[in-house]
C-alpha cells in the first residue's frame, strides 16, 4: 500500500495493477491519478511526458496492440475514467520469461483501477461497453519512427478478448502476425 494507492504487481513482470483510494467526504470526492513520491517504487526514475485521452463511443471496439521501440520505447499508465475497458499488455521484451503472454485486467471508472506497462510491452484495450473515455500518461512522447503493432488477433499470442471484435482502425487491423522469426525486442 502506498498513500493513496494499492499496488500489486500482475502475471507478468513489472506490469501493475494500481487502485486509486478517493478521499471522501459530503461534496463529493478527491481521487489522485498520479503521485511519483507514492509510486516511486513502480515508476522509478521515468518521467511522465505526454499525457492523453481517447474516447471511443462503440463497446467491442479494439484500440491497439501498440508499442514503440528503443530509443523511443514508453511507459503508459492507463486509467478508464468513464466506461469499461478490457485492458491488455503483451510482454515483448527478449529473453524475458513470460515472453509473448498477455495480461489483461478490466478498468472501469467504478474500481478506480490503473494499469502501469512498462516499456517492452505492446498495450491495448477493448471497451466492454459503449461510451468509453481513457487517460493515458507516457513516459515517452510519440515518436512515428518508432511506432510498431502486433495484431489484436495474432495467433502466437492469443488474446482472449471478451466481445467478438466489432470495430478497429484500417491501422491496427493492418498489423502482420509476429510469426516464427520475432525474437523480441530489446529495452
Amino acid at each position: 500500500m502506498s498513500g493513496r494507492f494499492d499496488v500489486s504487481e500482475t502475471t507478468l513482470p513489472g506490469v501493475y495493477r494500481i487502485a486509486r483510494k478517493p478521499v471522501t467526504d459530503d461534496r463529493g470526492w478527491l481521487e489522485r491519478m498520479f503521485c511519483l513520491t507514492d509510486l516511486a517504487h513502480v515508476v522509478g526514475s521515468r518521467s511522465i511526458v505526454q499525457v492523453n485521452r481517447t474516447v471511443t463511443m462503440a463497446r467491442a471496439t479494439v484500440r491497439g496492440m501498440h508499442f514503440q521501440v528503443p530509443p523511443s520505447a514508453e511507459a503508459k499508465l492507463v486509467s478508464c475514467l468513464r466506461g469499461q475497458i478490457f485492458d491488455v499488455a503483451v510482454d515483448l521484451r527478449r529473453d524475458s520469461p513470460t515472453f509473448l503472454r498477455w495480461h489483461g485486467e478490466l478498468l472501469t471508472e467504478d474500481n478506480r483501477q490503473s494499469l502501469f506497462i512498462p516499456e517492452g510491452f505492446a498495450h491495448g484495450f477493448q471497451t466492454v461497453r459503449d461510451d468509453c473515455e481513457i487517460l493515458y500518461l507516457h513516459t515517452a512522447a510519440y515518436d512515428p519512427a518508432a511506432e510498431r503493432g502486433v495484431h489484436p488477433l495474432d495467433p502466437m499470442v492469443a488474446i482472449a478478448w471478451p466481445l467478438t471484435i466489432a470495430d478497429i482502425s484500417e491501422r491496427d487491423g493492418s498489423h502482420p502476425p509476429l510469426g516464427h522469426g520475432f525474437d523480441g525486442i530489446v529495452v
